[in-house]
């Protein structure tokens, strides 16, 4: 199989009005993916019951955030790591500089080497319509 994308006519990132419109592609996503469809397939494929599946990534669900608020770095074998990272408002000072001038938060998702490979045989297919 392959997965389909769109034409999507885009101005120019960063210029004003938007520059010179050009086409690009998009993926067409073909819907979602639950816990519930992930736990079918793994214990279609595993000697691990549907539920069981459910209990550990439910469970999973849990504990990050914990490990991400002990500022830890998730390695997840060679599924992904996920980790924190922040934004600053900056001070001239380093004595100024407090919790007070953080102003993003977000969780980096870096692909492990499984996902990277499966990542490179991904054929692509351009939408007809």
């Amino acid at each position: 199989m392959s997965v389909k994308f769109k034409a999507v006519l885009r101005g120019e990132p960063g210029v004003t009005g938007g520059g010179n419109k050009k086409y690009y592609a998009s993926i067409i996503h073909s819907g979602e993916a639950s816990i519930r469809n992930l736990s079918q397939r793994i214990a279609a494929i595993s000697t691990v019951s549907q539920a069981d599946t459910i209990a550990v990534l439910e469970s999973l669900i849990m504990v990050l955030p914990d490990m991400l608020d002990d500022g830890k770095i998730i390695r997840l074998g060679d599924f992904a790591s996920l980790r924190l990272s922040i934004g600053s408002n900056g001070e001239v000072n380093e004595q100024d500089l407090s919790s007070a001038n953080i102003v993003r938060r977000r969780i980096i998702f870096t692909p492990g080497d499984e996902l990277k490979f499966a990542l490179s045989r991904i054929k692509f297919e351009k939408n007809s319509s």
